[in-house]
């Protein structure tokens, strides 16, 4: 797809392309065009790649696209030297205590470390671009960017959280789920294992103010359910933010993965979509093509039917989780009706306009509509 650098080239003059934040999106973005010989500097303003994760145990999803996830990174360039656990078969509860097996033939997810770990997935990615010659500068918060540049600096907004626990742990590698509004409103509370290392969270999409009663519940849940064995556990939490731009371009720069908002509506994951976002956003500078229009056809369709199934799961409650949970584990290709769920369809072009009035993301700030605006943040005016 990227066949001609001469555009940016002439752009540049020897001058590194500017790219604001270290995370999957900032870092695919700089792996891409390093391997097309142009020169990159990544300004990350924490004195660390991936600060704000910690150890987070976090699921790489594999079932909104045919090609495995792994797959769809190595054949864009992107290194999978990271630990790793294929989450072929898990359990999910739902709100009276009853056990879902699900099983695919192929994974649901690969869970995956995110932070500065040696075996993190941040950690791989910030070694590939050192390796091609990217300068990563930490404790360096980019105010504005005068030349050729990619806005990745993560979410602005919190339309849900996930809080809980990292910890160390005896239990074996698994994941399991609990659908339960007590648990997790609107959401969903769940415990990933991987390599005596474990995160249980609560992820809510509503009554953030009550999250520590939710947690609570949480864990007396996953005690009882699965024996949830915590050692030396340490509090954690992290924030997303849903967001469906009209243009996804400020001040004449790609902004991508998080600072977009492109993440999963229904279930919040988000890294494969940070990490395409990054890919586009280096394709469109080194050939001039329009970065809203390569976002929107790779993913834009896939997020609008996920505001539909997040107001839909949002609506039917615990009654509906369990009918979801029904139809999941009695599936024999549970992945391929997940992937069905994602597809467009006229039923859900016909919900999007109705979706999208119930479903209000909380990020109220708006693309910045300033001539030659140079912000990473936009600091004109009251944008």
């Amino acid at each position: 797809m990227i066949n001609n650098t001469n555009n940016i080239k002439q752009l540049l003059n020897d001058k590194p392309v500017q790219i604001a934040g270290a995370g999957p999106a900032g870092l695919a973005a700089a792996i891409t065009l390093a391997k097309q010989g142009v020169p990159v500097q990544v300004h990350e303003a924490r004195n660390e790649v991936g600060y704000r994760f910690q150890g987070d145990l976090q699921g790489l999803e594999n079932w909104t696209s045919k090609q495995d996830a792994l797959q769809w990174m190595q054949q864009n360039g992107l290194s999978t030297d990271f630990e790793k656990f294929a989450g072929y078969q898990g359990t999910v509860f739902d709100n009276k205590g009853k056990a879902y097996t699900l099983s695919s033939k192929k994974p649901f997810f690969y869970m995956l470390e995110r932070g500065p770990g040696t075996g993190s997935l941040d950690t791989a990615l910030l070694n590939q671009a050192a390796d091609l010659g990217v300068e990563v500068i930490f404790n360096s918060r980019l105010k504005d960017i005068s030349g050729p540049g990619v806005l990745a600096i993560g979410p602005k907004a919190a339309d849900a959280i996930a809080v809980g626990y990292h910890f160390e742990t005896d239990m074996d590698n698994g994941f399991w789920a609990i659908c339960d509004d007590e648990l997790a409103p609107k959401g969903y509370a769940y415990l990933l294992v991987m390599n005596g290392r474990g995160t249980v969270k609560s992820c809510m999409f509503s009554g953030f103010k009550q999250e520590q009663l939710y947690v609570k519940r949480t864990l007396a849940a996953f005690e009882k359910l699965v024996g949830l064995k915590m050692i030396n556990p340490q509090p954690h939490g992290g924030a997303g933010n849903f967001y469906l731009p009209a243009t996804a371009v400020h001040g004449g720069h790609p902004v991508v993965g998080e600072q977009a908002g492109f993440q999963d509506t229904l279930w919040g994951f988000g890294m494969r979509h940070a990490m395409t976002s990054g890919i586009l956003a280096a394709q469109s500078l080194l050939t001039g093509e329009d970065y809203d229009r390569l976002w929107k056809s790779a993913f834009a369709a896939q997020m609008q039917v996920s505001i539909v199934n997040r107001v839909l799961f949002g609506l039917l409650g615990n009654f509906g989780y369990r009918y979801f949970l029904r139809l999941i584990s009695n599936s024999a290709d549970p992945c391929a009706l997940l992937l069905k769920q994602y597809n467009s369809s006229g039923l859900k072009r016909l919900l999007l306009p109705w979706a999208r009035w119930r479903y209000a993301s909380q990020r109220k700030d708006k693309s910045c509509d300033h001539i030659d605006c140079t912000c990473v943040w936009c600091r004109c005016g009251s944008a």
